[in-house]
């Protein structure tokens, strides 16, 4: 997390804030552009707390209050994994995890034209920008960057999808990179793509490290950064055992089934010769 702001109300910065606290005061902050994310409200010149959970602040005037919960609520600029629930002619309805659908317009693709429409069957995961996110109406979603690049936006193929904790999501997304994920990296290769709602998705070559990853992942909310690095290791340490054990397993089972298929082999050899020698003039 970046530093804390100066001159503000730095006290609640980083800590627990609950309902009703005010934890900044704008009134002299002239000239200055302040952004609000999700639990803050304005009233008047005072920034006051509607959700309890820890402020948080990044440079260069952005606060919000970050929670752990299962539902999500939509907020400008957040980047989340959304699941294609039906498509009209001017826009997709997405599921977000939020109280209501989201809605992506045809047009909100890089290049997006009339003639390149694109098609999209339901249950399609895709990573999106939330756009608009007003009290009252539908979020409304893009698959660009504030600059009309596609970007990393766009359809997720193959993998597996889970969803866990907003909390976790934003652990996942922290800076400096989370340490279940660093250690994850050093060991595994894979791609992932976490979305502020709280849904999660792996890829890689093999199935196996997929289930590796997604377990480490969901296991890691309640740990610290070393207990986290210390459940990878250990998790590692027991497929690579059970690996083993397969690899010493199955050259037996092999000589096992070939020996009786040799012995199957060889009674019928015998039963087909002598009947052969009985009926033989």
């Amino acid at each position: 997390m970046d530093a804390k702001p100066s001159g503000l109300t730095t006290s609640f910065v980083n800590n627990l804030v609950v309902p009703g606290d005010v934890v900044l005061d704008i009134s002299s902050m002239a000239n200055q552009t302040i952004k609000l994310g999700g639990g803050l409200r304005q009233d008047s010149d005072a920034i006051s707390v509607i959700k309890a959970g820890k402020l948080r602040f990044s440079k260069p005037n952005k606060y919000w209050v970050e929670t752990s919960q299962k539902r999500y609520v939509p907020c400008a600029e957040d980047t989340i994994l959304g699941i294609v629930v039906d498509s009209k002619p001017d826009n997709f309805l997405i599921d977000i995890k939020s109280p209501t659908l989201a809605y992506l317009p045809v047009l909100a693709f890089e290049g997006g034209t009339r003639r390149n429409i694109p098609k999209f069957e339901d249950g399609t995961l895709l990573y999106v920008r939330v756009v608009k996110a007003n009290t009252g109406m539908y979020p409304e979603l893009s698959c660009t960057d504030a600059s009309g690049k596609a970007a990393e936006f766009g359809v997720l193929k193959d993998g597996y999808m889970f969803e866990c904790s907003t909390g976790l999501a934003r652990m996942l997304l922290s800076s400096p990179t989370c340490p279940v994920l660093e250690a994850l990296g050093k060991k595994l290769s894979y791609e992932i793509a976490v979305g502020l709602n709280g849904r999660v998705w792996v890829n890689a070559d093999s199935p196996s490290t997929i289930i590796v990853v997604a377990n480490a992942i969901m296991n890691s909310e309640t740990l610290s950064g070393v207990q986290q690095k210390i459940m990878v290791e250990k998790l590692l340490q027991k497929i690579q055992v059970n690996r083993v054990r397969f690899h010493l397993l199955v050259p037996s089972k092999s000589r096992y089934l070939h020996y009786h298929l040799h012995r199957h082999i060889s009674e019928f050899d015998s039963k087909t010769s002598k009947d052969a020698y009985r009926d033989s003039p």
